[in-house]
């Protein structure tokens, strides 16, 4: 399932194709097609992100709301051309700049303002991972609080309702680049664990956003590419790299199972409570 940056990377192009422009909406879902000649010479008034889900917004108050889960994938196309694909189309959104089809998606709906408004998983949401207005200090106090304080790491970092975004290689790679064991209680921090740990979850995300994934340190990653390793295998401090070498201290990353998924780590560096 992407994650924060790449669900705000993936909202950056339908927006360049449709933000602003007057759009021919189809819809493959039975339960939504008459929605299709409502939103259809509508302007698009606004693509966003929120957290791992879609929001397009038309000049008529109606909102396409859309979360890919595991299977859903947009393509957008300045051509408007389609690609070759035997997934579903869940979506089609035609512009004059071009077009954006949504498929595979479980979830999608059209929401009225109060619909939106009173939203089961909006309404949960935690603070955007990537909202430009979450400082430090907020995030400090957030993770501080009395409603986190009993939570592991391991598992509060997977929670859409701490930080809208977060998920499973953004846990590890937080986590490690803050030297903190996944199974450390939220109250067990201290101030200086804290500024560390609210440091990594502001810098890492927006760094995979800007570098398209990449949360190893940039220079570090380009050498390893230019070695001759796949880009995959360069991009990450700890996710998906068990066995090999801690770039911090040269111990062994290790991949355990936090709150039924995968994790990575050093033990050297996290070492456990």
């Amino acid at each position: 399932m992407p994650e924060g940056p790449e669900v705000a990377r993936q909202a950056d192009l339908i927006r360049a194709v449709t933000a602003d422009q007057v759009a021919e909406v189809w819809f493959g879902l039975p339960r939504l097609k008459r929605f299709g000649k409502r939103l259809s010479g509508q302007r698009v008034a606004h693509v966003r992100a929120r957290g791992k889900a879609f929001l397009l917004e038309f000049s008529g108050g109606l909102t396409i709301y859309a979360h890919l889960q595991l299977a859903g994938v947009w393509h957008v196309d300045p051509s408007g051309t389609p690609p070759e694909t035997t997934r579903s189309l869940r979506v089609r959104i035609d512009t004059a700049r071009g077009s954006a089809f949504l498929y595979s998606a479980s979830t999608v709906e059209v929401l009225t303002p109060a619909g939106l408004a009173d939203h089961s998983y909006l309404g949960k949401l935690g603070p955007d991972v990537l909202d430009p207005d979450l400082s430090e200090a907020a995030l400090r106090e957030r993770i501080a609080s009395a409603r986190f304080q009993r939570s592991s790491l391991g598992g509060l970092y997977l929670r859409q309702e701490f930080l809208a975004g977060l998920g499973n290689y953004l846990r590890t790679e937080i986590l490690h680049q803050a030297k903190l064991h996944p199974n450390r209680l939220a109250r067990t921090l201290d101030a200086s664990e804290r500024r560390r740990l609210a440091k990594a979850t502001l810098a890492l995300p927006l760094q995979s956003y800007r570098t398209g994934g990449i949360t190893n340190q940039p220079r570090r990653a380009e050498r390893l590419r230019k070695a001759g390793l796949p880009p995959r295998a360069a991009r990450w401090l700890a996710f998906e790299r068990e066995g090999e070498e801690c770039y911090r201290c040269g111990a062994r990353i290790w991949r355990e199972t936090h709150n039924g998924r995968r994790l990575y780590l050093c033990r050297t560096c996290q070492p456990a409570p």
